[in-house]
């Protein structure tokens, strides 16, 4: 299960998303107002707790995260209202691609997403296209040391994990959607593991090999979606290694 997931994690590790705080915060602040309709108390709702943990993680001020619950739970009158709209289409070499966003003018956002297919050797797809490939798990990304591997693999197992990634220093954890904040506090109680990342993702059930050009260009189209100021998260059956995104970046 490697794919989007590396390509997130690889970003985060190289701090790309420190260069985009404001945007991050942008994001963050929106998934929070949406997750806060369903209710305000983060005890009572699973979404919103997620929410205001990945916030947190994104180092987000207290006062920000407080404000983006008022105005989802209504008692910011003034509160944009955002809307919920899933996109599916094709990149470069039939790759799959699902595109999450959160917006106010859904006419804009759609514009702005099939400008940014036909630009980079994609097109928009029918719903049900490609979805049907993904599978909604969570994902957690830690760091710890090399003597404590196993033991850290052997207690998300325990905790819940229905998949380990082990590469170097670096333990990605694939968990159900039930069971991810179980998982996630488990590895919370050790003094071996740092969190890098902890998400609820679309992991595909099959990956997508596709020679290193188009490749090349599917990282591109990825990337560009994800710098829509409308899209939340975006995900593809690209398959994505390290070497693939180090080529990237360099180019």
């Amino acid at each position: 299960m490697s794919g989007h997931s590396k390509w997130s994690t690889i970003k985060h590790k190289k701090g790309a998303l420190d260069a985009k705080r404001g945007k991050l915060f942008t994001k963050l602040s929106k998934e929070i107002i949406i997750a806060a309709r369903e209710g305000s108390d983060p005890e009572m709702n699973y979404r919103l707790r997620l929410a205001i943990q990945n916030a947190k993680d994104g180092n987000m001020p207290g006062d920000n995260i407080d404000r983006s619950i008022k105005k989802g739970s209504g008692e910011d009158s003034e509160g944009v209202r955002f809307e919920e709209i899933t996109y599916e289409g094709y990149g470069p070499g039939g790759t799959a691609f699902i595109v999450q966003a959160l917006t106010d003018n859904k006419n804009r956002t759609a514009a702005e997403v099939r400008s940014c297919f036909s630009k980079n050797g994609g097109n928009l797809a029918e719903t049900g296209s490609v979805s049907w490939n993904f599978e909604t798990k969570g994902v957690i990304d830690v760091e710890t040391d090399e003597e404590s591997i196993d033991e850290i693999s052997i207690a998300g197992i325990d905790a819940g994990a229905i998949d380990v990634e082990v590469e170097g220093k670096d333990v990605s954890f694939y968990t159900t959607y039930q069971g991810f904040e179980a998982v996630r506090k488990s590895l919370e109680t050790s003094d071996t593991v740092k969190i890098r990342r902890s998400e609820i993702e679309l992991i595909p059930n099959a990956f997508a090999t596709v020679d290193k050009k188009v490749a090349l260009k599917t990282l591109k189209l990825l990337e560009k979606l994800e710098d829509l100021d409308d899209i939340q998260k975006v995900f593809s059956n690209l398959n994505i290694t390290g070497d693939l995104v180090t080529e990237f970046q360099q180019a």
